[in-house]
């Protein structure tokens, strides 16, 4: 993924990637990996990642790298970004980590306008602990701890994190939702994030709606179908968030 030589021993580690076949991380990886290389930030990155299935990037770069307790990537981050202020903070998590757990640090991380990047993978279930329900769980969704389908009467609606975030930022920060199934979109939003922090404006947040077909039960064409056709419906696609000057 890097331009840079790396030894033998990275590659027969990281290569090829530990997720599932099918899984949107690989996809939502390879973007990040091609921005932070056209950006040229690798020696300025540090890269954290959650437990949960978002865990199995910790050596997926030639970059600095950490692997955070669940739900303290975002403080980890932010304290890194503090200490070296030069460095590119880059907090990588699932929904679990990010809306559940973790949900604490990314609210004030965000409404402080905290100087670091956040992706996000909506997938819509708990994946690496066997697919129950997580905040992004579609209404209806049949999951390990929904077999009948998501109440939301009874549970409350998915979260809606983008536009949560949007709403407690300030105008310097960057905020987007893209898809793996829109690789072009995903990347430029994804640069975007990072040139925000770059630029040393402020807090900057992507959802990415990934896919799961190991806990789905899908096959590839269903897998695309969850994405594009029932996702997109309820997690609307496209920057909430523009700060001025960002292009």
């Amino acid at each position: 993924m890097s331009k840079v030589a790396m030894p033998e021993s990275w590659y027969a580690k990281s290569k090829p990637h530990k997720f599932c076949p099918g899984c949107g991380h690989g996809i939502a990886l390879k973007a990040l990996g091609e921005v932070i290389d056209e950006l040229g930030i690798q020696k300025e990155a540090v890269f954290g990642c959650d437990i949960g299935c978002s865990l199995l990037a910790w050596d997926f770069f030639n970059c600095d790298s950490v692997q955070t307790h669940h739900g303290r990537t975002v403080p980890v981050i932010v304290g890194m970004k503090r200490a070296k202020p030069e460095h590119i903070g880059i907090a990588y998590m699932g929904d679990g980590g990010g809306y559940a757990i973790g949900a604490g640090h990314m609210v004030n991380a965000a409404s402080r306008n905290e100087k670091i990047t956040c992706i996000l993978i909506n997938n819509t279930n708990y994946g690496m602990t066997g697919g129950q329900m997580a905040p992004t769980t579609m209404p209806g969704q049949k999951t390990q701890t929904t077999p009948y389908g998501r109440d939301v009467e009874e549970t409350g609606p998915p979260m809606q994190g983008p536009e949560m975030v949007a709403s407690i930022t300030s105008d310097r920060a960057y905020v987007a939702r893209g898809t793996v199934t829109k690789y072009v979109q995903l990347k430029k939003m994804l640069k975007k994030a990072l040139q925000n922090q770059i630029d040393g404006r402020g807090f900057s947040f992507v959802e990415i709606l990934s896919a799961c077909p190991t806990n789905w039960r899908t096959n590839a064409r269903e897998t695309l179908d969850f994405v594009d056709k029932e996702l997109t419906k309820y997690f609307k696609v496209g920057e909430l968030k523009v700060p001025e000057g960002l292009k």
